[in-house]
């Protein structure tokens, strides 16, 4: 029993009810299931934990991280949701990449089959 990595992932983003977050278009509420959805949503994310602050030096200023301070909780939760995000991207790319490197194996072997077929039958002909 094989179990479709896409089928995975896409599963984990409707029970956790990931979505677009876009209000006012037609993706409103939807699910992320794609890799372009988790490219677009990871990346606007990161615009908005760039609103908190540029970087997380710069958050934290001179001091250590305190996790009572809602703005740097607020940031660590936004970085922890646009790691996964993108995480989501790279599971969505390495398969279509192996996904596609699979279809183009089968293609070559019944191409390199055929062919086999087509030189057996023609040595069988010319003896």
């Amino acid at each position: 029993m094989a179990i479709d990595p896409v089928c995975k992932m896409e599963e984990v983003m409707r029970v956790e009810h990931i979505t677009l977050g876009i209000e006012g278009a037609e993706l409103e509420g939807e699910v992320i299931d794609s890799l372009a959805e988790a490219q677009k949503a990871g990346d606007t994310i990161r615009e908005h934990r760039r609103g908190i602050a540029p970087t997380y030096s710069d958050l934290l200023g001179e001091g250590r991280y305190d996790p009572t301070d809602p703005t740097q909780l607020t940031y660590a939760q936004a970085l922890n949701l646009e790691n996964y995000l993108y995480l989501a991207v790279v599971a969505f790319g390495l398969t279509q990449s192996v996904t596609a490197s699979g279809i183009f194996m089968v293609i070559t072997g019944i191409a390199l089959g055929g062919t086999g077929v087509v030189l057996y039958r023609l040595s069988q002909i010319v003896s």
